[in-house]
């Protein structure tokens, strides 16, 4: 009888638990970096204000508590073990870039193509907001550890990383090409390319035109990279036009929705290789359908709340170390180096 209840019992959490990953894998565990809690002002007046579109303002102080948030911007590889273990469908439409009216269309192009997953490295693109949560819920039941998004405030606390400049490097848009892969001259003549469009650019070279392998940049004072660029990043919040009434204690904004055309909307922060000085900011915000799938540039990036001191001991050494994974970002970031000097001294 105990063996049948047994049985019972473990069959009853691998219906919880959903799939492990394939025979042999250890389930990557992503960096993270200790983010300490403090109070800091939160939005800016000095960003654009359209009334269809979230606001910055009003500026408002706001307290955040001690979390984790990842390193690096969420992986094709990443996504993909959660994929393969699971069978999780994440196809359908998806914007890309185009020669037209718009300068982007409706395709059929997945995360996983080769356009928009050139490496395993790459930040994954094509996901919805209900897709990173479809892989952060499968993440959270395979290690034990409550992984999600962060909320918008955490998210900005976090890439300010204690600075009050408009970048956390200071204010000159020209240094943003050592921080982040941003709409600069190479991706301007890129994109131009596809779309037959041209706008203004950050007047300096990050080296990349598209999305690139992530970690490439110097990181921010909390030690985090592609806060800004790279592909613009998924928070909890759901859109609010302004910050009238927004929590003051770092907590995800999830009421009182504002809808677009419509339908509901989450945010996303930070701006992509798309997004030129003023979107590629600690304090723009963006917005996307919570099924909305994109390779202009959303992406997500992966918070930890912090258990309790006797739920972190009990679980010691139980959970896979992310050396293999950094050993292979490590090898991809010094291909594509050695990739952008080749292509420094190739003809134009």
């Amino acid at each position: 009888m105990k063996n049948i209840l047994l049985v019972l019992a473990l069959a009853a959490l691998a219906a919880v638990s959903g799939p492990l990953a394939a025979a042999g894998d250890a389930v990557i565990i992503p960096p993270m970096v200790m983010i300490k809690g403090g109070e800091f002002l939160m939005g800016s007046f000095d960003n654009p204000k359209d009334e269809n579109y979230p606001t910055s303002e009003p500026v408002h102080a706001v307290k955040i508590k001690s979390f984790r948030l990842s390193k690096y911007e969420t992986t094709v590889k990443q996504f993909r073990q959660f994929v393969e273990a699971t069978g999780y469908q994440a196809k359908g439409d998806c914007w890309k870039l185009a020669a037209n009216e718009w300068g982007i269309e409706v395709g059929q192009v997945a995360w996983d193509s080769p356009v928009n997953a050139p490496t395993d490295y790459h930040p994954v693109t094509c996901v919805s907001w209900n897709d990173a949560h479809a892989y952060l819920e499968w993440l959270s039941q395979q290690t034990g550890k409550h992984y999600r998004l962060p909320s918008e405030a955490e998210w900005e606390y976090a890439s300010r990383a204690g600075g009050n400049a408009r970048y956390p490097f200071g204010d000159d848009p020209a240094a943003l090409c050592k921080h982040a892969n941003v709409f600069d001259r190479g991706g301007k003549a890129a994109i131009a390319r596809l779309t037959g469009k041209s706008r203004d650019e950050v007047k300096c070279h990050d080296g990349a035109e598209f999305t690139t392998v992530v970690g490439m940049y110097a990181p921010n004072a909390f030690g985090l990279h592609d806060m800004l660029g790279n592909v613009g990043e998924y928070v909890e919040d759901c859109q609010h036009l302004s910050y009238e009434g927004a929590p003051t204690d770092g907590s995800a904004w999830t009421s009182g929705c504002a809808t677009f055309h419509g339908g509901a909307m989450a945010i996303h922060r930070g701006g992509s290789y798309n997004n030129g000085a003023v979107g590629a900011s600690p304090t723009h915000r963006g917005h996307a359908g919570l099924d909305n799938r994109s390779s202009l540039g959303e992406g997500f990036r992966i918070a930890e709340t912090i258990e309790d001191a006797a739920a972190q001991k009990s679980r010691a050494g139980k959970t896979a170390k992310p050396s293999a994974f950094e050993a292979g970002l490590a090898s991809a970031q010094l291909a594509e180096r050695a990739s952008r000097e080749r292509a420094k001294g190739s003809p134009k």
